[in-house]
């Protein structure tokens, strides 16, 4: 069930990277991960896999991911930011935040510092033809953060996400729309940043063809493939140029009525009907298939 909340978003819209080879990571992008670059001026880059006018900023910087995240919101951007300033945060209008994008209302994630971005929608991208490696879309977006209750409440009370699942007491997954999540955080008092970015393929034959193209291009697998159980998507990891980790997921789970916040039935769920729960930690949890990773466990 939805409520009413201070601004309600509805679509993870961008993420921010730094990086200190700007070429390298287009080529990344473009010629690995089949992305469109939008636009560029040599000290970034703006890349697309769809009609919007991007889904990936890349800067030229330090080695750091996660600097930015857009997130697009129902409503006029007059309304959350008079609600937002209500409920006693502070905010920033701004007009050059870059192309696409021409008017942004910026608020600080609490805990980290991240640069949240709020927007009404971005300019479209013309001659946006769909091509059969690229990914459909930008999925979610993981991160740690150092008090995982405060952010949650932060998510749900003021943005009008709404709780999936959680993972023990330290991973917590959180949807705005009909997908299972898009963003989850994982409590951490060692690690800062970005845990891993994640992009949607059509299908396990669309995800196959993409690990083959990364094959070819001499990008190994840290992981999978597998399936996880929250969100019981089919999902690959690996490393980009910069080593941010990078996941290629399909069959997520999704919810299309709110009033009946069950996802849609799958045959590799684990009871029926099967909605949000608070998962034990154990190797099914994390790869219904079998191997674990414990380097992206650790927290």
């Amino acid at each position: 069930m939805t409520r009413d909340t201070p601004v309600s978003v509805t679509k993870l819209a961008y993420l921010g990277v730094e990086t200190p080879d700007l070429d390298r990571m287009i080529h990344y992008y473009t010629q690995v991960l089949d992305f469109r670059l939008v636009d560029s001026d040599g000290n970034g880059a703006f890349l697309t896999t769809g009609t919007d006018h991007h889904c990936v900023v890349l800067t030229r910087g330090a080695a750091r991911a996660r600097t930015t995240v857009g997130y697009e919101i129902a409503g006029a951007l007059d309304d959350a930011e008079r609600h937002l300033k209500q409920a006693g945060y502070l905010t920033e209008r701004r007009s050059d935040i870059g192309p696409g994008t021409p008017d942004v209302l910026v608020l600080e994630e609490p805990g980290t510092g991240t640069p949240l971005h709020l927007i009404s929608g971005q300019d479209l991208v013309e001659g946006a033809t769909p091509t059969p490696l690229r990914p459909t879309k930008l999925g979610h977006v993981a991160a740690f953060t150092p008090s995982l209750d405060r952010m949650q409440d932060f998510y749900q009370d003021l943005l009008g996400f709404r709780w999936s699942d959680t993972v023990g007491d330290f991973f917590v997954f959180l949807r705005c729309n009909s997908d299972h999540h898009a963003a989850n955080f994982m409590a951490s008092s060692k690690f800062e940043g970005m845990h891993h970015v994640a992009y949607e393929m059509r299908d396990p034959a669309h995800l196959v063809s993409m690990v083959d193209h990364l094959a070819q291009n001499k990008f190994r697998l840290e992981w999978g493939p597998g399936r996880h159980g929250p969100g019981h998507n089919l999902f690959t990891y690996h490393k980009d140029p910069d080593g941010n980790v990078v996941e290629l997921f399909t069959q997520l789970d999704l919810v299309l009525d709110e009033t009946k916040p069950y996802w849609e039935p799958r045959p590799w769920h684990e009871q029926h009907p099967m909605g949000p729960r608070t998962w034990e930690v154990d190797v099914a949890t994390v790869n219904q298939w079998g191997p674990l990773n414990p380097s992206l466990l650790e927290h």
